[in-house]
């Protein structure tokens, strides 16, 4: 782990994501205080979304939205009054 300040990081902007991307965390700071930590993001692969699109779906859904919105036209109209 580095500590570089917000000038030097903001001057070298590239070359500190290169260095977050390769593994490394890198402490930025202002006025000699640590103010955010920079850090190599986490690999996606889509697996996490395929696992949603796995989950089971609630066969009454279809029926639970159409309910709702006859209530919600109902309510409407009943303001109108």
């Amino acid at each position: 782990m580095i500590a570089i300040t917000a000038t030097d990081a903001a001057r070298n902007f590239a070359s500190t994501l290169d260095r977050a991307e390769h593994g490394e965390t890198i402490i930025i700071t202002r006025g000699g205080r640590p103010v955010a930590r920079l850090t190599p993001a986490a690999p996606a692969n889509g697996a996490a979304f395929k696992r949603l699109l796995d989950l089971p779906v609630d066969p009454d859904f279809a029926q639970d939205v159409a309910d709702a919105r006859a209530a919600l036209h109902t309510q409407e109209r009943e303001w109108r009054d």
